[in-house]
């Protein structure tokens, strides 16, 4: 389940309900307070100081659990085991509970992120929903088990975006994060084989992430990389240079003091007139140790091109409504349409989902636009929980763009074209009064056709509408505002496919 499995205190105690943090995030430091059964005779106490960093520095690959101890789905993956049997079989040699062949190379630490949940208690069962420190009859956990004070689950939970228990995250030797899921031992312990080997030789620079925007409109590009030092030495100097299909199109340089697994933005020299593609990212540095990590591969696209300047938007959503907005930005970064974040579900439970009635965006002309459709959960609307999706599509019934499976964010680029031929004979309208207080009337001019008169709400929703046939003349229209809430609305007329919109303000 996505929300449903945050606490009503949780959200009320102030934390993020953002999506997780993306795959190859630097993670947090962090110490806790936990409970290692090994470290007392007796009880429940906190009695163990563990620092997130200090087991990285020694090249654990670390796997936080965040849970609560009310989480039904949290007690369950607790009580599979997956955790122990890896703490067992990879934990820290030495360390009781810690097998023998152990490969010493894993730790494991647990978190109580409800920070409603009282500091002293809870874990060993009271007023919750089972024994986490002891499952089962005779066999306690070995690995650490926090239950840190209000403050300070509040601040992991901030940190690391967590908006829904449990969540299991990997963390690499070099601080990079990966949320991995409720997996079994076996297929947990897979996962340590993406980390990069600890740092052991003085240089050794790599290319962690392709910063640069995902679409581009039109004019100049300029890229940027987040670069790491995995060196033991602090970085001084690097250089990151980007080709297409084997020519340098872009080159940047970064100076200073970075410290080992320490991360720095690389801003590089703009392309001109660039039109998109694929490109290859190297960094380099003197004496560099591995070249294994000194490049990544990036594909930026370019700006689909739109027919017409009157732009449909679709969307349906999953189950959970309310995880998902978008908008709609001119090249200059001002926003000029958007919509979500607060719709109401058609449909009550999961037996549906939302379906946001087709919003019309009229736009300049021969000019740039970027779309972007944002899933706060991070899983995007398609498919998992209700089949959603999205669509543009121009007034000539030309798709720009169309999805549903994404992670966070998805994001397109489209031009817009000039106006036709056709569209022009569809603009002669006019909506008065505006300001309206009783009515508003749409007047237009018809030849011989059927046409669509509709007044919507700024998030598409539609609030009256007449379908007419076989019109020739001029038309007026007339929609009572008696029982609409003041603010502003769009009126749109529409024929053969093509649809003029304007503004009303309703007093």
């Amino acid at each position: 389940m996505k929300k449903l499995l945050f606490s009503t205190a949780m959200l009320l105690a102030g934390v993020s309900a953002n999506a997780q943090l993306a795959p190859g995030s630097v993670a947090p430091n962090f110490t806790v307070t936990a409970y290692q059964p090994w470290l007392s005779t007796a009880g429940s106490a906190s009695n163990g100081s563990f620092t997130l960093y200090d087991y990285l520095d020694q090249g654990y690959t670390v796997f936080i659990d965040v849970s609560a101890t009310w989480c039904g789905p949290c007690w369950n993956y607790h009580l599979g085991g997956a955790l122990e049997d890896i703490y067992a079989a990879h934990g820290p040699a030495g360390a009781p509970g810690v097998a023998s062949t152990t490969t010493d190379d894993v730790m494991v630490i647990w978190i109580e992120g409800d920070g409603q949940t009282a500091d002293a208690t809870m874990l060993d069962g009271s007023g919750a929903i089972g024994n986490w420190i002891e499952p089962a009859a005779g066999n306690q956990i070995q690995f650490p088990m926090a239950n840190p004070a209000s403050a300070a689950a509040n601040q992991i939970n901030n940190d690391y975006a967590i908006a829904y228990f449990p969540t299991i995250y990997r963390i690499c030797p070099n601080r990079i994060i990966e949320e991995v899921g409720q997996l079994g031992a076996s297929a947990l312990y897979a996962t340590v084989s993406a980390c990069p080997p600890p740092a052991s030789a003085p240089a050794d620079v790599a290319a962690l992430s392709y910063t640069g925007a995902a679409v581009h409109c039109e004019g100049a590009y300029t890229p940027s990389v987040d670069i790491q030092n995995n060196g033991t030495s602090p970085l001084t100097a690097a250089t990151v240079t980007i080709t297409q299909g084997g020519t340098t199109v872009s080159t940047g340089t970064y100076s200073g003091s970075l410290a080992t697994y320490g991360v720095a933005n690389v801003t590089c020299s703009p392309i001109a007139n660039f039109a998109g593609g694929a490109m290859t990212v190297t960094v380099t540095t003197a004496g560099d140790a591995s070249t294994a990590n000194d490049v990544l591969n990036a594909t930026v696209a370019a700006a689909a091109n739109a027919v017409s300047q009157y732009i449909t938007v679709n969307i349906s959503t999953d189950y959970y409504a309310s995880e998902t907005s978008w908008s709609i930005k001119s090249s200059t970064g001002a926003t000029v349409a958007q919509g979500g974040g607060n719709w109401n579900d058609m449909t009550t439970g999961q037996a549906g989902f939302t379906v946001q009635a087709p919003q019309l965006v009229t736009l300049n002309p021969s000019e740039c636009y970027t779309f972007e459709i944002l899933d706060s959960y991070g899983d995007g609307i398609c498919c998992a929980y209700g089949d959603g999706a999205y669509s543009l599509v121009d007034a000539n019934g030309t798709t720009i763009a169309s999805g549903g499976e994404f992670e966070e964010i998805d994001t397109r680029a489209f031009k817009t074209g000039a106006l036709g031929m056709d569209e022009l004979a569809t603009i002669a309208m006019n909506v008065y009064p505006n300001p309206a207080s009783s009515e508003v009337n749409v007047s237009f001019e018809a030849t011989n056709n059927d046409y669509a008169v509709s007044l919507m709400d700024l998030q598409g929703r539609v609030i009256a509408a007449k379908n007419m046939t076989n019109l020739n003349g001029t038309q007026v229209v007339s929609f009572s505002t008696e029982n609409v809430a003041k603010g502003s609305y769009i009126v749109t007329v529409t024929v053969d496919g093509l649809t003029t919109t304007k503004n009303v303000v309703i007093k």
